[in-house]
């Protein structure tokens, strides 16, 4: 427990490498006066996101994140993806529905697509209706290979073979 003397760590933003670009470079692009420090809370979930990236079935948790500067909206969207539990998918229009906000799936799949703390709210585990992946920060195929290491069933390289979706039956099988 903290005291109110104590400051907790929070992380502001989780960067994962993408085809274009190495985590370095996009740190280097988006924070250039960053000195590169950290702490005992901080190195426990960089070693755990590394257990969850080799395998390991990790749960996270979403007390060092610093969900402040999201949006009300972006916060509800990464809150319910983060209860999809880990071998299971969604596709961005039933989380719309899940929210009450139907008819705002691209809304949502904005919201996963600015996610900050990719990983610990694992916005791969969201895809299209049509169950075609979608988009990802990291790219298709780091989505594909995190989906595939949690059990997620493929059809075909393009499409996951789940069925039904979290958050309910998906209205194009």
């Amino acid at each position: 427990m903290w005291s109110i003397y104590e400051q907790r760590p929070f992380i502001f933003r989780i960067l994962i490498s993408h085809p274009k670009a190495a985590v370095t470079q996009i740190a280097a692009g988006q924070f250039p006066a960053a000195v590169s420090s950290s702490c005992a809370e901080i190195d426990n979930i960089g070693a755990r996101i590394e257990a969850f990236l080799n395998g390991e079935d990790i749960r996270f948790a979403l007390s060092n994140m610093h969900l402040d500067p999201c949006s009300g909206f972006q916060r509800r969207v990464l809150l319910a993806e983060y209860a999809i539990p880990r071998g299971r998918v969604s596709s961005y229009g039933l989380i719309a529905g899940y929210l009450q906000v139907p008819k705002s799936a691209r809304a949502v799949g904005t919201a996963l697509a600015t996610n900050p703390f990719p990983i610990v709210i694992p916005c791969h585990r969201a895809v299209r209706s049509d169950r075609t992946l979608g988009g990802y920060q990291g790219g298709l195929a780091m989505k594909c290979k995190l989906l595939q290491m949690e059990g997620v069933p493929f059809r075909d390289a393009a499409h996951v073979a789940q069925f039904p979706f979290f958050y309910g039956e998906s209205p194009n099988p």
